[in-house]
Formats: structure tokens, C-alpha cells, sequence
């Protein structure tokens, strides 16, 4: 049993990975925040928790409303399977023209205005919603049920896994992303993940229809 839960853990932690591995807006603040040392252990945990909650209620709703309109499952398989195609070609065409991640100094901020900052780059940021609650969302309400806590438990896991090594170890990470060529890797490997996601969801919209 636990064998067979557990694809739906790693997939849940590989598709939630490779949409959040990819510096905008709020990963740059993450780590420009680790690189000065300044409130990142509450930056990382109310980053992982909005990711967990957004996940959460994707899945638990979309659940309810795929059950109800089996269509509505095809339409959104095929639309994440686009979605991922096009985030996977961009991610290629990123890693043909690379740029060195460059980080500002910035004037010390209090605790409430990081998180503040923090809520900004999270909840105005229309992609995070569009990656967790309707592209996990769907791909997590299309398990069978007893699957679907392993996946959203997966994804969560990669968000706190992300954000953690990006903000606490973002004092390690500033020589090696000052260079071009490991941005070149990184978005080669998030793109090839996405083209292989996407043909999944292809493959299972075609065999369910």
C-alpha cells in the first residue's frame, strides 16, 4: 500500500518543484532577504504555509466540482498539460539566454514589514494561483482520493524544501548564481520536467477519454 501511494507523493513534490524553481518576483525577495540575514526563518515558513493552503484548497475544491462534471477534468487536463508545455518551452528559452542574478543592498526592514513585503510578492502574484490552486489543484483532484493527501502533502513538502534552501542558504547560493551557466542548468532541468508533465496529463486525458 505504501508502495503504491507513493508515485503520488513524488508527484506531487516533483510538479510542485518545478513551477516554484524559477526566480520572480518572490524568490528574488526570499533570497535577497537570506543574503542580508534578515527575518528569514518567518519569511520561509509563511511562504511554505501559503503554498500548503493555497495546494489544499485547490485540490479539496476543484475535487468537489471535478466529481460533479467529469468534463470539467478533461477540459482542465488538457489546459495544465498547455500550461506546462508553454512554462517548459520558457524554461528552455531561458536557459539559452541566461543573466547573472544580481542582488541590491536594501535598508534594514522590521519584521512586519518583511512579511508584509512577503504577502505582496505571494498573493498579487496572479501565477501563484493559477500554479497551485488550478494546475495542482486539478492534477490533484484527477487522483483517487486516498492518493491525494500523499500528493498535496509532496508539494507542500517541495515548497518548504525550496524556500528553506533558497532563504537559509542563499549565503552559499550568491557565488554560484552570479554565474550564467548554473541558471543555463537549473532551467534546462525545470524545462525538460515540464515537457514530461505535460505529455503525462496528455496521456492520461487521452486514455480516460
Amino acid at each position: 500500500m505504501t508502495s503504491s501511494l507513493l508515485p503520488a507523493f513524488l508527484k506531487g513534490f516533483a510538479l510542485s518543484a518545478g513551477l516554484i524553481i524559477a526566480i520572480g518576483a518572490q524568490n528574488m525577495f526570499v533570497l535577497r532577504q537570506g543574503l542580508k540575514r534578515e527575518h528569514v526563518v518567518p519569511i520561509v515558513l509563511f511562504c511554505a504555509a501559503a503554498d500548503a493552503t493555497l495546494i489544499v484548497a485547490g485540490v479539496s475544491g476543484l475535487g468537489g466540482v471535478l466529481a460533479l462534471l467529469p468534463g470539467l477534468s478533461l477540459a482542465l487536463s488538457l489546459g495544465g498539460a498547455a500550461f506546462l508545455g508553454w512554462y517548459g518551452v520558457s524554461a528552455l528559452h531561458r536557459a539559452a539566454k541566461p543573466s547573472a542574478l544580481i542582488v541590491e543592498h536594501q535598508t534594514t526592514m522590521t519584521l512586519g514589514a518583511a512579511l508584509a513585503g512577503t504577502a505582496a510578492f505571494t498573493f498579487l502574484n496572479p501565477h501563484v494561483y493559477i500554479d497551485t490552486v488550478m494546475l495542482m489543484g486539478a492534477v490533484g483532484a484527477g487522483l483517487p482520493p486516498m492518493e491525494r493527501p500523499l500528493f498535496m502533502a509532496g508539494a507542500a513538502l517541495a515548497s518548504l524544501v525550496w524556500f528553506s534552501s533558497l532563504g537559509l542558504g542563499a549565503r552559499f547560493l550568491a557565488p554560484l548564481f552570479s554565474r550564467p551557466a548554473a541558471w543555463r542548468v537549473l532551467d534546462l532541468g525545470i524545462g525538460a520536467m515540464m515537457l514530461v508533465l505535460a505529455s503525462s496529463l496528455v496521456h492520461a486525458a487521452v486514455l480516460a477519454g
